[in-house]
């Protein structure tokens, strides 16, 4: 999908920074998630290494100024580039809603009284959170990159596997089959993986843009 605007990084056109500005988003992503997933399961305060909303709020500025961008340039182009617009516009709202899932689990993290243990359900969730932190630091890279086989790697990785064990992990909890939790932390632990699978799922569907046209975005590569 990007190979044609990849080309024309050395120009300091609209898409070019519309492009680095998606680049700029994700690694916020980044640090955000890392930051609130530590506070969550490692402290037993809310205190994090940045400010959680405040960049969650800069993203939201980054997210209307990639908008603009591309607007401008299919306006001025007359739509010549219409695809890459499109997809610069659906990757940037993954890429936002990966913040607010992070801006959550910081959320969580400062109402709960402690960290967060998983009880009996320790060493899943931390298979886990390995796995979506694995999973979304690949996906930066990729996208970053344009890195067709790394892309593959972390769509599959997230269907065949890490979406399953998100699904089994709170179906156990919802089912009664675990039964070691306080009601508060079967519930933080429940949404927890959620965030967490959702965050997976958005770091999925952005490199899915790195292999599909955009009316693939989100879906799995088709094989010719």
């Amino acid at each position: 999908m990007w190979k044609k605007l990849v080309s024309y990084l050395h120009q300091d056109d609209l898409y070019t920074q519309a492009l680095h500005s998606c680049h700029t988003m994700l690694d916020m992503d980044l640090e955000m998630f890392k930051s609130s997933m530590e506070t969550l399961r490692r402290s037993d305060n809310c205190e994090t290494s940045i400010d959680i909303y405040a960049t969650d709020k800069r993203i939201n500025e980054f997210e209307r100024d990639v908008r603009r961008k591309v607007l401008s340039h299919l306006a001025l182009s007359g739509g010549s580039d219409l695809s890459s617009g499109m997809a610069l516009v659906s990757v940037v709202i993954d890429i936002e809603r990966i913040g607010d899932y992070a801006k959550n689990i910081y959320a969580m993290a400062r109402v709960h009284p402690s960290r967060l243990s998983g009880g009996s359900l320790e060493a899943e969730l931390s298979e886990i959170e390995k796995t979506v932190d694995q999973l979304f630091t690949s996906a930066v890279k990729a996208f970053k990159d344009n890195d067709s086989e790394m892309a593959r790697t972390v769509m599959s990785s997230y269907k065949e596997d890490l979406s399953l064990r998100c699904d089994k992990l709170v179906d156990g909890i919802i089912s009664g089959e675990v039964a070691d939790l306080s009601p508060m932390d079967a519930a933080s632990i429940s949404l927890y993986v959620r965030y967490l699978k959702r965050i997976a799922a958005h770091s999925r569907n952005i490199v899915s843009s790195v292999v599909n046209p955009f009316h693939r975005i989100g879906y799995k590569e088709k094989k010719d």
